[in-house]
């Protein structure tokens, strides 16, 4: 009896690091899925600095020329198309 107990606590321990193997590497694959994520968002949060500071900078060119040169936009029917 005490044989059968032993090989039993045996296969319990072994299924025990079988599944804790699998655990294991189904966590390590979920972790480099969300790794990639982070890096890709990573990417995207750069670029939509890089275009918010585009944009930010070609409004405050817009609003000097305004307010420091006086320039306007110039409507349609006041331009001139020259043709070669």
């Amino acid at each position: 009896m005490p044989v059968a107990l032993l090989a039993l606590a045996v296969l319990a321990s072994a299924l025990g690091v079988v599944y804790a193997k699998h655990r294991s590497r189904v966590l390590f694959v979920q972790l480099n899925e969300l790794q990639q994520q982070r890096d890709a968002m990573n990417v995207e949060w750069g670029q939509l600095q890089l275009e918010l500071s585009t944009w930010a900078n070609q409004s405050r060119i817009e609003q000097i020329a305004r307010r420091r040169l006086r320039m306007h936009n110039v409507d349609f029917d006041q331009v001139v198309m020259i043709r070669p």
